[in-house]
Order: structure tokens, then C-alpha cells, then sequence
């Protein structure tokens, strides 16, 4: 189940890499200020500090920044 505080972020393929979802779901203001993110590991994915930026994050995958929870879900 679900954790209740967490946001649903829909991918409309079957991954995306983890720098493009900080900065479509507007968490930073820049793919550049997201890759930073998450360089100084700001970024935690399924409860692991990632530093790669060009992670693939497909459905299923939980996603940790400043205080926002994001479930994926694949729309397709």
C-alpha cells in the first residue's frame, strides 16, 4: 500500500531518467539544478541516496526530495 503523504508522478514511457522527474514535477527550477541534487545526494530512490542522474526510474520505483515523496506509475 501506498504511504498516504505521497504524490503520484504518472511516466508516459517506460522510464524516464531521475533528473527529467525532479524537474518536470517542478522540484527545482533546472535540469541542471536537479542533476546538482542529485550529485550532493539530495535524492533518495527506494530509501537509497542515488547520485547518478541519468538513472532509469520506471513504475514502482519511490523517489525522496526535500520533503516530497513521489510513487511512479507507468500511464501507458
Amino acid at each position: 500500500m501506498n504511504d498516504p503523504d505521497s504524490i503520484i508522478a504518472e511516466l508516459e514511457s517506460e522510464f524516464v531518467e531521475l533528473y527529467k522527474i525532479l524537474k518536470f514535477e517542478g522540484l527545482v527550477d533546472s535540469g541542471g539544478g536537479a542533476k546538482a541534487a542529485i550529485e550532493q545526494g539530495l535524492v533518495k530512490v527506494n530509501g537509497e541516496v542515488e547520485t547518478r542522474k541519468r538513472k532509469q526510474i520506471v513504475a514502482g520505483d519511490k523517489i525522496e526530495f526535500g520533503g516530497n515523496n513521489f510513487v511512479i506509475v507507468f500511464e501507458g
